[in-house]
């Protein structure tokens, strides 16, 4: 939509007394209800008194930008110990889904066409469905076999 200018700073804020203040400050404001619209309802909570789509962009960078190891390991743990239990399975598969999307984020997997590649992504789905069996319910004992 031709706005990143907001986001990335290039697009700056004209002096008060420009005639192109508000168009400015209406583009600012539709950029920064994506933002708003986009983030969970934690993160809304706290940018939504902001009036800058690009300070929040920025802020948003700076927390979420980084590869953080401690959040890898912790990603990890939870996906080596999430089980079933009451959920059903639909809403244990999600969030073992969004664990492994939040993973991938974070590590960048191999994804040339060469074989060792291929092995590697083939290797992973199939961890992926050991993690998800390993965490059934008892009940699921004969499908897990």
């Amino acid at each position: 939509k031709n706005k990143t200018g907001f986001i990335d700073g290039f697009c700056e804020k004209p002096s008060e007394n420009s005639p192109l203040l508000h168009q400015w400050e209406r583009c600012n404001a539709i950029v920064l209800s994506w933002i708003m619209n986009t983030v969970s309802k934690e993160l809304f909570n706290g940018i939504v008194y902001s009036t800058n789509a690009q300070s929040v962009w920025k802020d948003l960078k700076e927390r979420f930008d980084k590869v953080n190891g401690s959040r890898i390991f912790s990603i990890q743990r939870e996906i080596g110990t999430l089980v079933q239990g009451n959920m059903t399975i639909f809403v244990y598969f999600t969030k073992l889904r969004q664990l492994w999307d939040e993973y991938a984020s974070l590590v960048t997997l191999p994804s040339c066409g060469c074989a060792t590649s291929i092995a590697y992504l083939e290797h992973d789905q199939q961890q992926k469905l050991l993690q998800f069996l390993m965490g059934l319910s008892e009940s699921y004992g004969g499908i897990r076999s």
